[in-house]
């Protein structure tokens, strides 16, 4: 029996290791094709306060749940804080990962997939991953913004009393993380004009994590300055679960078909 178990492991592992390659133009950018000739391609940027990254709930499954629909996906592992420069506070003595070498690293990957040729392409990022996707939106080239944007319960603003200040001591660091200027320019709501492209926004009023208000913000924001976008907001479902279902409310996980259907229709012609 354990022969037979040890043979399916080796035949089974090409297939697992050929599901995702890393893209050689871009450090830590991991792609994943679908059998056709799928014109959009989503850069994906997984969760985790800047300070880690969920790259199976908010990374992988996200990406293969694309590929089922016909899209190329790229998941993009951005820089981080990591656990040790969070918990003890290490970029008091030593720089570290902080921003813009997050943005900087997006930058990268819209570059090395827009020289691929697809039609679009967009970046659908979760929590902190949402946050950097807007960033993307309103602070890269114009030539390296994205064709739309996917912000899903997303952190938004550094400087609202909503504010997830996990996320922003991840992104900023231990020396600039209360500094007013640079909390104001990362406050996604507070440059809604700068987003040029339609954004699909998500949250659910019990998140335990993010505060609902971030998103309420950016809608609110978007629709100040008539930005195309969707706002969707479901009363359960919490927080970090990306596209899997046993991780939320039934309400909640219908934000995949809603996505497909707004992407769908943004991209008809």
């Amino acid at each position: 029996m354990r022969s037979v178990k040890r043979l399916l492991f080796l035949l089974l592992l090409p297939v697992s290791v050929m599901a995702q390659q890393a893209v050689p133009t871009c450090k830590h950018l991991y792609e994943y094709l679908p059998g056709g000739d799928g014109q959009t391609a989503v850069i994906v940027c997984p969760g985790g306060s800047y300070c880690w990254l969920s790259k199976k709930y908010e990374g992988s499954e996200v990406a293969r749940w694309l590929v089922s629909h016909g899209m190329a996906a790229y998941v993009l592992h951005y820089p981080t804080a990591g656990w040790a420069g969070y918990a003890w506070h290490t970029r008091l003595l030593f720089r570290g990962s902080q921003y813009p070498d997050q943005l900087r690293a997006l930058a990268c990957a819209m570059q090395a997939v827009r020289a691929k040729g697809y039609e679009r392409v967009g970046v659908m990022g979760f929590s902190a991953g949402g946050h950097l996707a807007l960033c993307g939106a309103a602070y890269l080239p114009k030539s390296l913004q994205p064709d739309f944007v996917a912000a899903l319960y997303p952190v938004v603003s550094l400087s609202a009393p909503c504010t997830h200040r996990r996320s922003r001591r991840g992104l900023l660091g231990e020396r600039r993380w209360r500094n007013k200027i640079i909390c104001d320019s990362l406050s996604m709501e507070l440059h809604a004009d700068r987003i040029s492209c339609p954004v699909f926004l998500m949250n659910c009023k019990d998140d335990p994590i993010v505060d609902h208000r971030n998103s309420e913000l950016m809608d609110s924001a978007l629709t100040a300055h008539r930005k195309p976008h969707l706002y969707l907001q479901y009363a359960t479902g919490g927080h970090g679960f990306g596209t899997t279902a046993t991780k939320t409310s039934r309400e909640a996980i219908g934000w995949k078909n809603r996505f497909l259907e707004w992407l769908k229709h943004l991209f008809r012609n």
